[in-house]
């Protein structure tokens, strides 16, 4: 008897929903490292390195650490190359690649895949121990680019997941200021001007048609107008063009059974003559 708070509480409406989303963005950017006359870095000595300048990607600083005789001695024969976190690393997520190009950054001469790290200490680094034979750049050094290579890191930081609670948005609804218009027009409401067509007469809105015909425009407020006049006599065309005229003005359509007509063709030529 005591687990019905659920009912009592809800008092018969449907619970209420709510929704929440999670957003991890991520920046990447690319530094290219150039290297040249590897032959003069060779032979500085196990754990010696030289560095690129700093780059700044996702708000921390980095470098690219390249070692010329690898940087232990168990990478003997290869040099080595790192990436290098210099600001104050606290969980910083990564995706990068380290590769060697040469001939002005046009041939690829290593193909490693995407690493995936977090640095988290001030002296944290990762990359390959064996980034690529010394041998090989000894050869390189020898011909006319004189060991002049490029190392490209394209690196991903991806940054903490954000949860946003999210905003019941209101639907906007169609465009329907045509028939708002109509309506307007079929109601009279507002109307301030009169015409008279063959006897028959027709309200309207002044500055309605003011804004969508010069003619109208010179007519209700040109310098010969009297502001008084509330009735505008209509010759030489028939109610039902004038009508359709003011159909036109305020929907920016043809009326709907203007197809069905007899003699359409004749009346079209009369509306255009009216709207001009």
């Amino acid at each position: 008897m005591a687990k019905n708070s659920t009912a009592i509480a809800n008092h018969g409406h449907s619970p209420s929903e709510t929704s929440s989303r999670c957003f991890t963005e991520s920046l990447t950017a690319t530094h290219n490292f150039e290297v040249a006359c590897y032959s003069l870095l060779a032979g500085m000595g196990v754990g010696k390195y030289i560095s690129s300048c700093i780059f700044s990607v996702g708000g921390h600083d980095w470098t690219i650490r390249f070692y010329p005789d690898g940087n232990n001695a168990e990478c003997a024969g290869n040099a080595s190359a790192f990436l290098y976190c210099s600001s104050q690393p606290k969980g910083v997520r990564t995706k990068f690649t380290l590769n060697m190009l040469e001939k002005e950054g046009k041939v690829l001469v290593t193909s490693f895949g995407s690493l995936e790290h977090t640095f988290s200490s001030p002296i944290d680094d990762f990359g390959f121990s064996k980034f690529v034979e010394k041998s090989r750049l000894l050869k390189s050094s020898s011909d006319a680019t004189g060991g002049y290579f490029t190392i490209r890191c394209v690196l991903t930081v991806i940054k903490e997941p954000r949860t946003e609670l999210k905003r019941n948005l209101f639907v906007v609804p169609r465009p329907n200021l045509q028939d708002h218009l109509q309506q307007m027009w079929k109601d009279g409401q507002g109307a301030d001007v009169k015409f008279s067509v063959s006897g028959q007469l027709f309200s309207a809105h002044r500055y309605l048609l003011a804004a969508r015909s010069p003619v109208f425009k010179a007519e209700l407020f040109g310098p010969m107008t009297e502001k008084a006049t509330e009735s505008i006599t209509i010759d030489d065309i028939e109610p039902p063009i004038f009508e359709a005229l003011l159909h036109f003005i305020y929907t920016d359509s043809i009326l709907d059974d203007w197809d069905s007509k007899e003699g359409k063709t004749t009346d079209m030529q009369h509306l255009l003559v009216a709207a001009d």
